[in-house]
């Protein structure tokens, strides 16, 4: 049957003009039904109907100190030098705090001024006031008087008010319900993929381990919502028509991931399209253009992208609003913050564009280090600080141009944060949390872009350190040649971080018998490279020029990955034969490994920072006997002179 699929470029405001508009025409979001909940499940949970206190706090008049209760008139002229005696029983009675008063007294004297004279008679040494020490009946809370607002989420505090007022249950809306149908005969279940593995059965080229489901029904648990994961539909549009309609007789909002775009088994718009109203296919934003937002039955269902950064993205821009307006609510502001872009952003015209990006301060600077950018990279909104919104029409941001970020972190975290932009390596991966043993709170933000971009982003004062290990060619010298030329002006400590193999990446027995850079030559062979300006591409070169190899006689020379573990991850795919790298990057995936060179690796550090406190937690870090044996249980380091300063 043919499909009338159809993709649009709706400008993001239009698109949610146009959702909201056909909701409206729809009836508009109804507010799910009201249940009665007790106390102890009501945290978080959004008010029904207003609280009005059954009872006063306190119900009686109360103590409100140790001591003894009087009748404040018979307690004049009471000093330190002129004391007045009591009669316990008559003119006295001991209380605790809590206790209720005597009928007619009217005042406490705290214990501290009493002193006890007989078993008959005490004497104080300080008057006290009507109604002094004394929590009056309804001093908190008048019967009667409310005590909770209706539309309110209730916190902690109101719990507790609501209690003391008198109620031990509440009533309060139902919880949004989100009904998630992931999509694509490829998927398999976490539990799938686990059970297999128990198995010794690895999930299959072409198969693809469903955990989008996971991340968008985390999102809609921290909105308030309650999120239903229904099993992966396959790509049947008659399978996929059904699982939505069995959606919307049980949520109040239907999301379908996957089957958005316009592939042969994108089958999500053409669906909607017979239940109900597809209002909007293709919004003009990046990631996430082929988002679908659509009304049927009179509920929204939002189709969103496969990738998992467009699917969390779509998620926040228009799934987001429609839990919190279910709860009554509208979704809370998120903190933002104005920040300088450490390198050059190009963006398509004509898209709003949302880059991911890590932040730190550095010299009074706030910096935001633009993570990758790719649809499908899900560490990016691991490590994400913030959102940079890049506008539609301006075709990108130049480096140390100011742009707006919206945090996705507290700022206090961003401000103990320390900012690492150089070569990668796992040692530095592993430097962050070893941070925190020493300075609890403490991140490093680390971005991968080489040890050249490294040092100028020192240059350009963007970053606290850089990881670096260029070999100069005229020299010999390992870093400091660099250094001297790019920085003559910067006071750079070079702290070595440790001696590492670079050897050749192969598969498991290496199957080719690759010995040496003379074979990356020979027909058939095929490469996957480093970026220009990393270390391990500065390496490379250097050697293939002393053997006199021409790099355009290698095939894949010219395909480049930015990681040491992005290398390994093409070698075991079988994209590529052989990659420059680490030893710790084979061990890492179970690749052989020809050792071929040993460099030195060491972090690049201005003075200023070096010797602050907020890098002392590094200088503490690198001396540690752990975390030095755990660099080395990578496999491939000497760490013998972690730490020493050139």
């Amino acid at each position: 049957m043919p499909r009338n699929y159809y993709l649009e470029d709706r400008a993001l405001d239009d698109a949610i003009s146009r959702f909201e508009a056909a909701l409206a025409s729809a009836g508009g979001l109804a507010m799910p039904g009201v249940e009665t909940v007790p106390l102890t499940e009501a945290r978080g949970r959004v008010i029904a109907a207003p609280v009005w206190a059954a009872r006063s706090v306190p119900h009686y008049h109360a103590a409100a100190m140790d001591g003894i209760a009087v009748r404040a008139a018979e307690t004049a002229g009471a000093t330190e030098s002129t004391p007045r005696r009591l009669a316990l029983g008559h003119q006295a009675v001991w209380v605790d705090t809590g206790d209720a008063m005597p009928a007619d007294m009217d005042a406490v004297v705290m214990a501290e001024h009493v002193q006890t004279i007989d078993e008959a008679t005490v004497e104080i040494d300080a008057a006290v006031a009507p109604w002094q020490h004394v929590r009056p009946l309804g001093e908190d809370i008048v019967a009667t008087e409310l005590v909770v607002a209706e539309g309110e989420r209730l916190r902690p505090v109101d719990l507790g008010a609501i209690a003391a007022a008198g109620h031990a249950r509440v009533q309060v809306y139902r919880l949004p319900r989100v009904a998630i149908i992931p999509t694509g005969t490829e998927l398999v279940t976490v539990e799938e993929a686990r059970a297999r593995q128990e198995r010794g059965e690895p999930v299959r080229a072409g198969e693809i381990v469903e955990f989008n489901s996971l991340i968008l029904a985390g999102l809609v648990e921290e909105w308030g919502g309650q999120a239903l994961r229904l099993p992966p539909a396959p790509d049947r549009r008659d399978m996929l028509r059904s699982a939505i309609e069995t959606a919307l007789g049980q949520a109040d909002i239907v999301v379908v991931n996957a089957g958005s775009s316009a592939g042969s088994e994108d089958y999500t718009a053409a669906v909607l399209g017979e239940l109900g109203t597809v209002v909007v296919h293709g919004v003009a934003i990046r990631p996430g253009h082929p988002v679908i937002l659509g009304v049927a039955a009179g509920k929204p269902v939002l189709g969103l992208p496969g990738y998992p950064v467009s699917a969390a993205l779509t998620a926040d821009l228009f799934l987001r609003p429609l839990v919190y307006r279910l709860q009554g609510q509208q979704p809370p502001a998120r903190p933002r913050v104005q920040a300088l872009i450490s390198r050059k952003l190009l963006s398509p015209l004509g898209e709003d564009e949302f880059v991911r990006v890590t932040l730190g301060r550095v010299d009074g600077r706030l910096i935001a280090t633009p993570l990758s950018r790719g649809a499908g990279v899900v560490t990016s909104l691991v490590r994400a600080d913030g959102i940079a919104r890049i506008p539609r029409f301006s075709e990108g941001v130049h480096a140390g141009e100011e742009v707006t970020v919206e945090l996705l972190r507290d700022q206090d975290a961003i401000e103990r944060t320390l900012v690492a932009i150089g070569s990668h390596d796992l040692a530095l991966d592993l430097l962050g949390g070893h941070l925190r043993r020493h300075a609890p709170g403490m991140r490093l933000s680390s971005a991968n872009v080489g040890s050249l971009r490294g040092l100028l982003a020192l240059k350009r004062h963007d970053a606290h350190l850089a990881g670096i290990h260029l070999l100069d060619e005229e020299t010999g010298e390992y870093n400091r040649p660099f250094v001297q030329r790019l920085l003559p002006d910067e006071a750079i400590v070079l702290v070595h971080l440790a001696f590492r193999e670079q050897g050749f990446l192969v598969a498991p027995g290496n199957p080719l018998a690759l010995t040496g850079l003379h074979d990356l030559v020979r027909p058939g062979v095929r490469l996957v490279n480093r970026q220009r300006g990393s270390g391990t591409r500065v390496l490379l070169d250097y050697h293939l020029q002393l053997l006199g190899v021409d790099p355009l006689q290698i095939a894949g020379y010219e395909r480049e990955e930015f990681t040491h573990m992005a290398v390994a991850a093409a070698v075991l795919s079988g994209a590529a034969h052989v990659g420059l790298g680490i030893r710790a990057a084979a061990r890492a995936l179970g690749l052989d490994f020809v050792p071929l060179f040993s460099e030195r690796y060491d972090l690049a550090v201005p003075r200023r920072h070096w010797e602050s406190d907020l890098l002392a937690p590094v200088r503490r870090t690198l001396a540690d006997p752990t975390y030095r044996a755990a660099v080395e249980a990578l496999g491939g380091y000497d760490t013998h002179q972690m730490g020493t300063e050139l």
